[in-house]
């Protein structure tokens, strides 16, 4: 795999690969470490994924470890529109499941309900299942704004009591869902998503962060080299080292 320079930016594990591809394959084969490591002493594995086309790529090659027990994994995902089904193409939950789920048998699937009638009892809902399986792995990714799930700037809060919350969709994150090929345009993509808070996303023990592309350049850069803060939720990674950040050579250009 092509690795082009790895550093650390405070305790943030940072590496550049010249390729999506190469970028993907890494963070697979450190994926499959950690989960092959975990059933060996663990019935249930819990992962978080964001369901991006961000994540392909890992996804892609995660799926070739067939060593991989995926019977003892139950998945999760970060985030949802609200107002829309579970088997609408549109959904979050069924991205990922098209993407990748579908070709696995994990043991549970736990998904946020679109289309429920109480946003705060489907948030207490799914915060409780958060707390009651303990996030082994996440795979992140890092918004062209800097979010971190659906925690856009004007919503992230790095001390968030909750562990899911609703918050309003900023434009930035409706323009990177068309053209993700999600939705036509602006105005139809939802204006409200659930999302898993950043506190909550942070518990996790192992967190794999897969950013590729040029539309994510400038989230990167500011992520690993601006201040840490609520104006790029991702630069809160920098203060955990089970967090590791994959990039290419086109989302890593300001940082050659």
């Amino acid at each position: 795999m092509s690795l082009i320079r790895e550093f650390q930016a405070d305790a943030l594990s940072v590496a550049i690969y010249d390729t999506e591809a190469a970028m993907g394959q890494a963070a697979a084969a450190d994926a499959a470490r950690e989960i092959l490591r975990l059933q060996e002493t663990k019935e249930e594995i819990n992962i978080i994924f964001a369901a991006a086309v961000s994540q392909n790529e890992l996804l892609d090659a995660l799926y070739e470890y067939k060593e991989i027990d995926w019977g003892k994994i139950n998945a999760f995902h970060m985030d949802e529109y609200v107002g829309v089904a579970e088997g609408d193409s549109r959904s979050l939950s069924g991205f990922l499941c098209s993407h990748f789920l579908d070709q696995v048998s994990v043991k549970n699937r736990f998904f946020l309900n679109g289309m429920c009638e109480d946003v705060e009892a489907e948030c207490d809902r799914y915060g409780q299942l958060l707390e009651q399986y303990p996030c082994d792995l996440v795979f992140l990714g890092i918004g062209d704004n800097g979010h971190l799930a659906f925690n856009d700037p004007h919503v992230a809060d790095f001390r968030d009591s909750q562990n899911v919350k609703t918050v309003a969709i900023d434009d930035i994150s409706k323009q990177q869902q068309v053209n993700a090929g999600n939705f036509p345009d602006m105005e139809s993509v939802p204006s409200l998503a659930f999302t898993v808070t950043i506190p909550a996303l942070l518990r996790s023990k192992k967190m794999i962060c897969v950013v590729p592309t040029a539309y994510k350049a400038k989230a990167a850069y500011d992520a690993v080299r601006g201040p840490v803060s609520e104006t790029c939720p991702a630069s809160v990674l920098r203060g955990y080292s089970n967090a590791k950040l994959y990039l290419d050579r086109e989302s890593a250009k300001y940082l050659l």
